[in-house]
């Protein structure tokens, strides 16, 4: 089959790989109808997040098809439609119980302390192969893989793979109560599901702050009050906007690729406040003719986060972050009275909520869909998606359909 597959940072390819095939009485094999590139596999290519096997197949965003089933997964059936969730929990454990997935105490193999378990990433998560294939070997798969109404589609149903439970945990965990004023880091795919979920939260105002044009359109158009922060200084802005008190909550769709201000009245402080910051956090980048550059400035969203919420507010980080990051302003946080809540999304937990919501129409994930690519271009199309070309704000990929299936 054809797969996406890691060589080294700066160095990913289009290849033929061995089907996956059944490892576990619990496994299930899925022939994924549409995967998505994701700004968490370009910290991956970029250096940012350390620690990749050269042959990891990337991606962690999938809709198919079940193809086979293990002896003793007892839900799902051949043939079944299903959304792959991106975090992989055992169902069993404490946590999953919980509702706490991404942190399960049995799914990674490198131990309960490794961390979250998920498909395409370093070896501390698994390894796992990901979801950027034509098939793919999910694990616990009673618990890992979700059946789709005939209602929702391929394009609605990859953004509920991660970033529509990521953008939803997010404003979750920013304690979002009717009426507050919340203010998001990053127009991404991730802060675009964010700033729907604060609506959906009853959210009073939302300030939508980023320096692409075709995300602050897209923010928007969802009636964010948008700040462009090569133009203006946010944290001015935020104050001005606020009658200087400052947002109530306050979430960073960002992370450890983040960049600082390169023109207006916030570049130069930012450039002293995080030089050679980026080295630090990702010695071993090769950037090479545009591409896979890291994040130049990759303590830029927290230190912003920190210094434009209220007293007494809320911070969420649903931003990656690499223990390689140091600087986060502590002393003004406990200073402000700030609670902090973040971490990695517990997909599993959200999706049946999230499902509804899409199936009854009052979400429209594929609104934010911009690009749907076959497998065969994906290499052009990461390296779009890496520059942040105008209006590439989400990357649907296609796999080839099988002769058998096309007939």
């Amino acid at each position: 089959m054809k797969a996406v597959v890691f060589h080294g940072i700066g160095d990913i390819r289009l290849e033929e790989v061995k089907d996956p095939t059944i490892k576990d009485d619990y496994d299930a094999i899925v022939r994924i109808t549409a995967s998505a590139i994701c700004g968490t596999d370009l910290h991956m290519v970029r250096g940012t997040l350390p620690g990749m096997e050269t042959g990891t197949i990337l991606g962690h965003e999938g809709v198919g098809v079940v193809e086979q089933v293990g002896p003793k997964v007892r839900n799902l059936s051949r043939g079944d439609r299903v959304v792959i969730p991106s975090t992989i929990g055992c169902g069993n454990c404490s946590y999953c119980r919980a509702g706490y997935y991404s942190q399960c105490d049995t799914a990674n193999p490198n131990g309960p302390s490794a961390g979250t378990a998920f498909y395409g990433g370093p070896k501390q998560t698994g390894p796992f192969n990901g979801l950027q294939a034509e098939k793919v070997r999910v694990p616990f798969a009673n618990i890992n893989l979700v059946k789709l109404p005939e209602e929702v589609d391929d394009d609605d149903a990859i953004l509920l793979s991660d970033i529509f439970p990521t953008g939803y945990m997010a404003a979750e965990n920013a304690e979002i109560k009717p009426g507050n004023s919340v203010a998001i880091f990053g127009c991404g795919p991730v802060g675009q599901f964010t700033i729907a979920s604060a609506k959906h939260l009853d959210a009073g105002r939302i300030f939508a702050i980023d320096n692409i044009e075709s995300r602050l359109e897209m923010a928007r158009d969802q009636g964010a009050e948008v700040i462009n922060f090569d133009r203006e200084d946010p944290l001015e802005a935020l104050k001005e906007l606020t009658n200087g008190i400052g947002p109530d909550r306050v979430i960073d769709a960002v992370g450890v690729d983040a960049n600082m201000p390169h023109s207006g009245p916030a570049s130069s402080k930012s450039k002293k406040e995080h030089k050679g910051e980026s080295k630090q956090v990702a010695p071993d980048a090769k950037p090479k003719d545009g591409n896979w550059e890291p994040g130049d400035a990759p303590s830029q969203v927290l230190s912003w986060a920190v210094e434009a919420v209220a007293k007494a507010g809320t911070m969420s980080i649903i931003g990656v972050y690499s223990e390689s990051v140091k600087a986060f302003p502590i002393g003004k946080a406990m200073e402000k009275n700030l609670t902090l809540r973040m971490g990695n999304c517990d997909h599993r937990r959200y999706l049946p909520v999230l499902i509804e919501l899409v199936r009854n129409g009052t979400v429209v994930p594929s609104e934010i869909l911009t690009q749907a690519e076959p497998m065969t271009s994906v290499i052009e199309a990461y390296k779009a998606f890496d520059k942040r070309k105008p209006g590439w704000i989400k990357v649907k990929l296609e796999p080839e359909v099988p002769a058998e299936l096309a007939a």
